[in-house]
Parts: structure tokens; sequence; C-alpha cells
């Protein structure tokens, strides 16, 4: 895979995961009744509610920041648990997949393009 199509991939991946955790964001506090009802229909605790709006617009930022690697690989995580969470809960409750398969997908590309993208741009400073 050439740098263009790995970095094409990363920003592909992490605008379709922004765009996906923005409206699951706006959702959260402006439908919070409603995200709340769904919490209790898949048994997770509402409390969540806000923290997890929280923590989404933190991972995103930690993502497009670039700050820290290590900060960026645990914002990669925590999105795989909770888009995986997400799709369980879906698919045992209401069948409602399909998002939560576009976000992974999303976080996969966006992973998969960072990561060898970063290797890449590490192996070139070691050697320099």
């Amino acid at each position: 895979m050439n740098d263009k199509t790995k970095k094409i991939m990363y920003y592909v991946g992490t605008v379709l995961l922004t765009l996906i955790m923005c409206f699951s964001v706006f959702n959260y506090l402006t439908q919070t009744e409603m995200i709340k009802g769904f919490f209790e229909k898949f048994n997770y605790p509402t409390y969540l509610v806000y923290p997890l709006a929280v923590a989404k617009i933190l991972g995103l930022v930690a993502i497009w920041s670039n700050v820290s690697r290590s900060l960026k690989e645990w914002a990669y995580a925590g999105f795989f648990f909770n888009i995986l969470l997400a799709y369980v809960a879906h698919y045992m409750t209401d069948g409602g997949i399909w998002f939560a398969f576009i976000a992974m997908l999303g976080l996969v590309l966006s992973y998969v393009g960072w990561e060898k993208e970063d290797r890449f741009h590490t192996q070139v400073q070691h050697q320099s």
C-alpha cells in the first residue's frame, strides 16, 4: 500500500468515525430522555449517557490532535469497545446494527491508516 492510499484510508475512516460519533453525541445531549430509554432497553445504566458523550468528544480530540501516540491508541481502544457494545446491544434487541457496523468500519480504516503511516514515519526517523 502506498503512502497516498494510507492517507486517504486514514482520512476517510476518521471523517466517517467523527461524523457518526458527533451524531451520537448530538443525540445524547439533545434527546437525552430518548437515549436513556434505549439504555434502559439494553440494560445499561442511564447515568452513563453524559460521561459517554464527553468521552466521545475527548476521544475525537485525541485522534485528530496527535498530541500523544498512547493517548490516541487509548482513544481508538475506547471507541472499539463502545462500538462493539453498541453493536451487540442493538443486535440483541432491535437488530439496528448498521450504524454500529459503519462506525466500526470507519474506526478500522482510521486506525489501520494511521498505524501504517505512523510506523512508516517512526522507521524513517530512526534511520536518520
